[in-house]
């Protein structure tokens, strides 16, 4: 980029000579100025894309303080907030963000994501319900979703994962959450299904590896599931399993999967290892 500022500096200059005009300054300021701002919305994308969390707040709160007019500065620093899990401090970025000019129903997804994460449910609400319904899009379902899900609203959060899940093409987090829900709700068999659907979008998704043998324990099935595994994960979801087992007083499966668990796993197993001592110690009491 520097070669093309110079050109254009030079460009500028030239034509200001020929012309004996003082427009001459003028030409060479707008035209870096623009450059400028070219230069200055790839770093912004870098920053955002690419930078830590930390960083990025710390190099858009500076440039928002430069110029607090501008809504790309502004966007910048509330996603940064974000990004970094400084939920209060991202509330207050997006709400500047959604009273300026300029600012789209996305920024309202923006500050709607950020109450949920600061756990204000309500305002989270308030906010979704004054975006357009036209607005259509993944994250704006998949906050529908977690919201309905915290009001308990079974058919609108199944509406709204199953809407979000067909809006991506990286559905697995979706999908993961949306079990989740059902694995609260006791539908165990539901959620099995949509836990296995992530993994089939992304294998090494150890979450959904987790909660898969959560919602095959609470069916009292105790054998891990055929999916791809590493020897430490099969050890910690064979641990998963043991507790799920004694939770539900099958004592003796669950001390022999803790027994499974610390014999599979490539190191020291220290948390399976304390359970297994203490199971002893109660001789298999709950």
């Amino acid at each position: 980029m520097r070669h093309i500022v110079n050109l254009a500096l030079a460009t500028s200059v030239a034509f200001g000579i020929a012309a004996c005009q003082p427009s001459g300054d003028q030409e060479v300021d707008k035209a870096l100025n623009e450059l400028n701002v070219i230069d200055e919305s790839g770093l912004n994308d870098v920053m955002m894309q690419a930078a830590d969390p930390d960083e990025a707040v710390s190099y858009f709160q500076r440039a928002a303080a430069n110029d607090p007019s501008r809504i790309d500065l502004q966007r910048g620093l509330a996603e940064s907030l974000t990004r970094a899990n400084r939920s209060t401090e991202a509330v207050a970025s997006w709400k500047i963000v959604v009273g300026m000019p300029g600012s789209t129903p996305d920024d309202q997804v923006g500050l709607a994501e950020s109450l949920v994460r600061n756990n204000q449910w309500d305002e989270a609400e308030q906010v979704l319900n004054t975006i357009p319904p036209t607005h259509e899009t993944f994250e704006r379902y998949k906050i529908e979703a977690v919201v309905a899900d915290a009001n308990e609203d079974w058919a609108k959060a199944d509406s709204f994962y199953e809407t979000a899940a067909g809006l991506t093409t990286t559905p697995a987090g979706v999908l993961n959450n949306w079990g989740y829900s059902k694995l609260t709700r006791g539908d165990y068999d539901g959620a099995e299904r949509l836990f296995t659907d992530a993994l089939r979008y992304e294998p090494t998704m150890f979450t959904a590896k987790n909660n898969l043998v959560l919602a095959r324990g609470a069916q009292r099935n105790y054998d891990l599931p055929v999916i791809a595994m590493t020897q430490q994960e099969r050890a910690q979801l064979l641990y998963t399993l043991a507790l799920t087992a004694i939770k539900q007083n099958d004592i003796s499966m669950g001390r022999a999967l803790l027994v499974d668990a610390i014999e599979t796993n490539p190191q020291h197993f220290e948390e399976a290892s304390r359970a297994l001592a203490a199971l002893d110690e109660t001789g298999g009491a709950t």
